[in-house]
């Protein structure tokens, strides 16, 4: 019998029922045994290498009569000969184990990494007389886990990574300046402890839609430090999978909100206090906040503005043009002087200009707009003064012109009366010269 156990990875099995025969495996069996992809051999239950396939000679350098009939324990050291031997227990005892970690020497002294998946070697009255191990190399799997563990471990963000319980399996040295903890500390504890039950169970719900759809984005957790501080952050984390591709996890990404929630403070209390009517929308047109302001000027309350879509106060074609303008400011960031005629409470039309910009996420997405309506009444009506007084003055020149016809016509009437004078003065001197001679 064997003794001990041994921790073991995913791979698939190959299961065979042979007949009581030298050697103990079926002829179907040693075909699929001979071209399977991985390294595949066969064991007695002393760990006595029966058979094995090209891939096996491939992976260790070793020629045929080097490895059959040999124990598996020439090839890996003493520690993990007593956990493959318990390995072949819980073969006994389940019929399969998974994931043993194996690291035989090759022809060569190199240590090759692999994985043991194990399935029961059966005789025909069923009774265990062996094990199918198939290895799998994880040498190129190592090296792109290192890199991962590198980049964690190098990322500025706080990254962790936990199992599907919320359990912290490992972090990097920037969630320890987050948290002000030590690594033992934090390591293999639930990230219950840092933060609420009811971020807990917002966590949990995380983690099973990380599960479903491989990803969960802007999960609010303001993790609790060791000097007592909480700390708002934002939580994006991605499934975690091993070889088979199955989730075991999660890799969570932290981001610390208090210098954008301060940001964010200061521009809710422009907003807020902002002469002007200011409001948020999505990028369908549905109003998220407004300022006093904006009530003040529609005359509705507060709930009769929230969560409303814009069409709501404007006319289907001016629907229409908002939105043109919320594209414009998705492509550019920016839209101005758009025109908006809003109903208020008592149904009067008030003309306005919209300018909006962007609102944008955590990482940089247009997710909405922020509009500054401009009440454009009185400077309407000023521009309709001004077209009034325009009207009334060219009335006055019209008028103008005419007296200056009127005068001016006179004027010649009375230059040319006072030459007609003239000339019959003259006449008339002539006249009198004339008269004197013949008298």
């Amino acid at each position: 019998m064997v003794e001990n156990a041994v921790p073991l990875n995913t791979m698939s099995t190959v299961r065979v029922n042979t007949p009581a025969a030298k050697p103990p495996v079926s002829r179907d069996a040693d075909i699929i045994i001979k071209n399977a992809p991985d390294p595949i051999f066969v064991s007695d239950l002393e760990g006595k290498i029966l058979s094995a396939n090209d891939a096996v000679y491939e992976l260790l350098g070793f020629r045929t009569d080097e490895v059959l009939e040999q124990s598996l324990s020439r090839f890996i050291t003493p520690e993990e000969t007593r956990e493959f031997t318990a390995a072949l227990r819980e073969v006994i005892e389940r019929g399969v184990t998974r994931n043993a970690r194996l690291n035989p020497r090759s022809g060569t002294g190199e240590v090759i990494p692999t994985t043991l998946n194990a399935s029961a070697l059966r005789d025909t009255d069923g009774m265990v007389i062996g094990a199918i191990g198939i290895l799998r190399d994880m040498r190129e799997l190592d090296k792109a886990r290192a890199y991962a563990d590198n980049l964690i471990k190098n990322a500025p963000d706080p990254v962790f990574v936990s199992d599907l319980e919320g359990k912290i399996l490992t972090a990097n040295d920037a969630v320890y300046e987050l948290l002000g903890f030590r690594k033992d500390e934090v390591l293999e504890q639930s990230l219950s402890r840092f933060i609420t039950p009811e971020e807990t169970r917002e966590f949990t719900a995380a983690l099973r839609e990380v599960i479903e759809r491989g990803v969960i984005r802007n999960t609010r957790l303001n993790p609790l430090t060791a000097s007592g501080e909480v700390i708002p952050t934002s939580l994006n984390a991605s499934a975690l999978r091993d070889t088979d591709g199955k989730v075991i996890g999660v890799i969570g990404i932290l981001r610390d909100m208090r210098e954008l929630d301060k940001a964010q403070a200061y521009s809710d209390s422009l907003i807020k206090n902002a002469p002007d009517p200011i409001f948020v929308s999505d990028l369908e047109g549905k109003i998220l906040s407004a300022n006093d302001a904006v009530y003040e000027l529609l005359g509705f309350r507060t709930d009769e503005v929230l969560e409303q879509s814009l069409s709501r106060f404007i006319s289907p074609e001016e629907t229409r043009e908002f939105l043109a303008a919320l594209r414009e400011v998705i492509e550019r960031g920016v839209t101005r002087n758009a025109r908006l005629n809003p109903r208020t409470a008592t149904s009067e039309v008030i003309p306005t200009t919209l300018n909006a910009a962007a609102l944008r996420d955590t990482d940089g997405r247009v997710i909405g707009a922020i509009g500054i309506l401009r009440d454009m009444r009185a400077y309407e009506k000023v521009v309709f003064d001004l077209q009034e007084s325009k009207a009334e003055l060219q009335e006055k020149i019209l008028d103008l012109e005419k007296f200056e016809e009127v005068v001016v016509g006179r004027e010649l009437k009375m230059i040319a009366l006072e030459k007609e004078i003239e000339n019959l003065k003259r006449e008339l001197e002539k006249l009198n010269r004339g008269q004197g001679k013949w008298t």
